[in-house]
Order: structure tokens, then sequence, then C-alpha cells
């Protein structure tokens, strides 16, 4: 095995850790959502999106973005959520052809009940992976992150 293959292996190596503890958190997160609020992880994903806009819209592709999602399961998502009132779809005035997604009240509430059970997860999950070997050293690094502003 040459340098070239170690560093390829270094990096398989680290792309599997990440994976690991992305899978780990997400299984934690979806079950507690699941439970406690009848969300799935990629349906607050999207509310918390909208949440974070300035105009609390967002169109279709930037929310499919922002979802790691394609644009058809993007438009799915949305119906389903639309049909439980959480959100709504609205034309752009100036592009007749662009769809806008915004929160509704309902969707606000439920994101504002969900978001402590979110965090708290997220806490859970990553105090978890601290105590694994493997997984510290990723822990550590986002604990390191510039808080957004």
């Amino acid at each position: 095995m040459g340098i070239g293959d170690d560093a390829v292996e270094i990096r398989a190596q680290g792309w599997r850790t990440l994976a690991a503890l992305h899978g780990l958190i997400e299984t934690a997160l979806e079950r507690a959502l699941q439970a406690e609020h009848d969300l799935s992880v990629v349906e607050y994903t999207v509310l918390d999106a909208l949440s974070r806009q300035d105009g609390w819209h967002m169109r279709m592709r930037q929310l499919a973005r922002a979802a790691a999602l394609s644009g058809s399961a993007t438009t799915r998502l949305v119906t389903r959520l639309e049909e439980r009132g959480l959100l709504t779809r609205i034309l752009c005035a100036d592009d007749r052809r662009g769809i806008y997604t915004e929160l509704t009240p309902a969707g606000s509430e439920l994101l504002a009940r969900a978001r402590p059970t979110h965090d708290r997860v997220l806490a859970d999950a990553l105090a978890e992976a601290e105590r694994t070997p493997e997984l510290a050293p990723l822990v550590g690094a986002l604990h390191r992150l510039p808080a957004a502003r």
C-alpha cells in the first residue's frame, strides 16, 4: 500500500466515522421527534429551515437543498406538511412559475414545542458519542465550531 492508498483509506475511515455519528444522532432524533411530536427528522428540518428565513418563506429549490432532498421528494414532503396545516405554498408575485413555502401558525407552534426535544436529544446523543473513542474527536470538533450568528 502506497502513500496515496493510505490517504484514501484515512479519508474513507473518516467518512465511515462521520456516517456512524450521523446515524447515531439521526436515529435518536427520529425516535424522539416521532414519539413526542409526530414529526420525522426531515419534517423538523424543513420547519426549522423555514423558521430561520427573514421572510419566513423559501423557494422549493432552496428548501430541497436545506433538507438534502430531491425536488420530487421535497414536493411530496411539502404536500404532506401542507395537508397537516403546518405550511403553505404561495405563488411568487414576480415570477408566476416560482413557488414559495411558508410556515403557518400551526407549523410555528409545533416547531416551538419540538425544538426543546430536538435540542435535548441532540445534546444527549452527542454526549453518548463522546464516550465512544472513535467518535469523540468528531464530537470535539463539533463543539469547537463557531456559533451561528
